[in-house]
């Protein structure tokens, strides 16, 4: 009897209205503050995304596009420079995720974060600082208009215009082939798994010695 395969879709493509997040080196502790970290599961997370930026010591709104009406529907990020740096904490991508940020658009990510993107099943792609800017600029002029992300062709089109972006091959084959769920991929083959465990002898004397010191 075989395991049933998990269903991991293919990310080949997202679409939707943008958000514009400007700064460089904005980090993950300014995208989820640590202090929300202390949580069983991410559920909830996501009102907390930018939470520092977003509101002063006594919970009044600052000035920031996730705060705005025009953007509260937005699905696609669009940044600038070194995006995510700072800690390795799985908990920003996760915020960003559940508040609603299905792809984010930048001029580049910290390695690690773009990592745990990957994870989420969420494409980082980038682009120059120019073109950035003026997209930027664009999602700002036209916040209901939508921006389509094909991370197979490589391009964002917005507004008329067609950009090339790059991805990262690994990640692109893994949105595009549907295997960027880790989890999911080892579930759907747990037979194989167990088939090749068996197989390696170390792991049955690990077995053994630890049933012996029980």
């Amino acid at each position: 009897m075989t395991d049933a395969t998990e269903d991991i879709p293919e990310v080949d493509y997202v679409s939707g209205t943008g958000v514009p997040i400007r700064g460089n080196d904005i980090d993950t502790d300014q995208i989820i503050p640590a202090r929300f970290m202390k949580v069983v599961t991410f559920d909830g997370l996501g009102e907390f995304a930018f939470f520092d930026l977003r509101f002063d010591d006594d919970d009044n709104q600052k000035d920031h596009p996730f705060n705005e009406e025009r953007f509260q529907d937005a699905n696609v990020v669009v940044v600038n420079n070194n995006f995510g740096c700072g800690s390795s904490r799985e908990h920003a991508p996760q915020a960003l995720m559940r508040w609603g940020i299905d792809a984010i658009i930048g001029e580049g990510f910290a390695e690690i974060f773009a990592g745990n993107c990957l994870a989420l099943g969420i494409p980082t792609v980038t682009a120059d600082h120019e073109t950035i800017n003026a997209l930027q600029q664009w999602v700002d002029d036209n916040p209901n208009e939508e921006i389509e992300v094909d991370v197979e062709t490589e391009t964002v089109s917005y507004g008329g215009n067609e950009i090339g972006v790059s991805v990262d091959n690994a990640q692109r084959q893994a949105l595009v082939e549907g295997i960027w769920d880790t989890t999911a991929l080892m579930k759907s083959n747990r037979n194989a798994i167990a088939e090749t465990a068996a197989s390696v002898p170390y792991v049955e004397q690990t077995r053994a010695e630890f049933e012996t010191d029980d």
